[in-house]
């Protein structure tokens, strides 16, 4: 990668910072015609060892002070700690896992969010996940070895600020959650560009990268694009190799959802696999009554005048309406700042940010999709924290989230709408040598046309049930909407799948699956 594209930046984490998004790319496009299975892991890990040792890149490890390689390594042992945890974010279970199994099974099957719309994702960060998850990775913890090699970032760029960060991270650790990534890299992105990094087409390429593992991160490839326009010399070549991930961006949403922005029903081309438009409304309802923390039933908030609406969001039970708060107020006093300081690498940074707030306001105001302006805002504001200061923070809140972990009673009590909390298992001495998993392997088997599918039994996830495997929240929206994910081919899965009207037969079996389901749940 460094060879075509030249370097991010210098030193052992540059080289693994490429390699990260070669080998996504390379992933991706693979997953369109095979499994990203360990016949494809083990032939690029040889290689990676292979060249590790040929090009002696090894030797970069000792340009770290002797006082530095101890605080590297006292800090990839908190992460590694952290990481050991049980996973206990719900989307592991119900679209990190099932994500990945499909991935390593088949590859990227056409229509997939026919089956499960949670599936049309298929995140590139599972895709990265899932090639390393035959023998090098099979408990799933790449964000836990992304964390160790952004410290060796932090160190060799001397982004002390950064350090702050690592504890609130830890807590993303235990799954291959897409957040980490797109916070990690972006604000590495982000330090490049205020220190001046002048390689402009391969900073929108990895601004790309980030957008297409995650879209809410749509600031940053618009900041290096205004950038390139207005701080840097602007050239068409800049952009081409952005714009080449953007579209294997959208033609792999296309092939697994139908639309090129999951899950937008926008831009439809009109292929025959894309959801059923009832199933798209559902999702959209879904995704509005999570804007209220699902607080509020989709016909009360649709009740909602505009000032009501506004001010529900501020005012909702618990947490949530906390952090909705410091969003906008964060917002609002770093676009003084900004009009304050009058730096035009500041006022681009606003501007982005406040062009993502507007997308995400207008579209899903959930937490989790702003999260990451908080550490964009704290970052700039604070970016010439010294490294004593760091440090201090750093361990001090590394002890309160290893003790959140370890002793998850604490947070239950004290932040009860802390819903995450409630998962959290705490500390299993097991855990010290192999990392926490669960293992659950209960299923039923059903058919309903020519699909043949399995759901969990007494839990409404997938994460250890075999594919083909459908959410019984699914199964339920399908038969209200008189439909059912058919596939294509029955011989063929990769073939894909589309969706199919029931007949009247159809919809008496599909009925008595729900029963079934209900009758199990109770």
């Amino acid at each position: 990668m460094e060879s075509i594209f030249g370097t991010l930046t210098r030193g052992i984490s540059g080289s693994i910072l490429l390699g990260i998004l070669g080998l996504s790319l390379i992933w991706t496009v693979l997953a369109f015609f095979i499994p990203i299975s360990i016949y494809v892991e083990i032939p690029f890990v040889s290689a990676g060892i292979l060249f590790f040792f040929k090009k002696k890149l090894y030797l970069q490890f000792y340009r770290f002070s002797k006082k530095d390689s101890v605080l590297i390594g006292s800090i990839s042992l908190v992460i590694l700690y952290s990481s050991s945890f049980y996973p206990y974010i719900l989307d592991h279970f119900g679209y990190y896992v099932p994500t990945i199994k499909w991935l390593t099974e088949y590859g990227l099957v056409k229509g997939i969010s026919n089956l499960d719309l949670t599936l049309g994702q298929m995140s590139i960060w599972h895709i990265f996940q899932a090639g390393f998850s035959g023998f090098s990775d099979p408990f799933l913890r790449i964000n836990a070895i992304l964390l160790i090699v952004y410290t060796f970032y932090i160190f060799e760029r001397k982004s002390w600020v950064q350090l702050c960060f690592i504890p609130i991270l830890l807590l993303f650790s235990q799954s291959p959650s897409p957040d980490l990534p797109v916070i990690t890299l972006s604000l590495i992105i982000l330090n490049e560009i205020v220190t001046g990094n002048k390689n402009i087409s391969l900073l929108f390429a990895y601004s790309v990268f980030i957008f297409s593992v995650k879209p809410t991160m749509i600031w940053l490839p618009i900041l290096v694009f205004l950038c390139s326009a207005f701080i840097f010399k602007p050239h068409y070549k800049n952009t081409v190799f952005g714009i080449l991930i953007l579209l294997l961006f959208f033609i792999k949403n296309i092939w697994t959802f139908g639309y090129p922005v999951f899950p937008i029903a926008a831009g439809d081309l009109g292929f025959s696999w894309k959801p059923n438009p009832e199933i798209l409304k559902i999702s959209s309802q879904y995704a509005i009554q999570k804007t209220y923390d699902m607080q509020y039933t989709y016909g009360e908030i649709q009740r909602f005048s505009s000032y009501s609406a506004v001010k529900t969001w501020f005012l909702l039970d618990g947490i949530k309406s906390k952090i909705n708060s410091l969003f906008i107020i964060s917002l609002v006093l770093f676009s003084v700042f900004a009009f304050i300081k009058k730096k035009k690498i500041i006022t681009l940074i606003c501007i982005s940010l406040l062009i993502k707030s507007i997308f995400v306001l207008a579209f899903s105001a959930q937490y989790r999709f702003f999260i990451d302006v908080f550490f964009v805002i704290f970052f700039i504001l604070f970016i010439h924290f010294g490294k004593k200061k760091s440090l201090l923070l750093f361990a001090a809140s590394s002890l309160l989230i290893m003790g959140i972990l370890s002793f998850p009673n604490f947070i239950r009590h004290y932040i009860p709408s802390f819903k995450p909390g409630n998962f959290m298992a705490g500390l299993k001495k097991e855990q010290l040598y192999k990392p926490s998993t669960y293992h659950y392997n209960k299923f039923e088997t059903f058919r309903t046309g020519n699909l043949k599918f399995n759901i969990s039994k007494d839990y409404p996830f997938n994460f250890d049930t075999p594919i083909p495997a459908i959410s019984s929240g699914y199964v339920i929206d399908d038969v209200q909407s008189g439909i059912f994910p058919q596939y294509i081919d029955e011989k063929n899965i990769k073939k894909g799948l589309i969706w199919k009207k029931l007949t009247p037969q159809e919809k008496r079996e599909a009925e008595n699956i729900i029963n079934t389901i209900k009758n199990t749940d109770k």
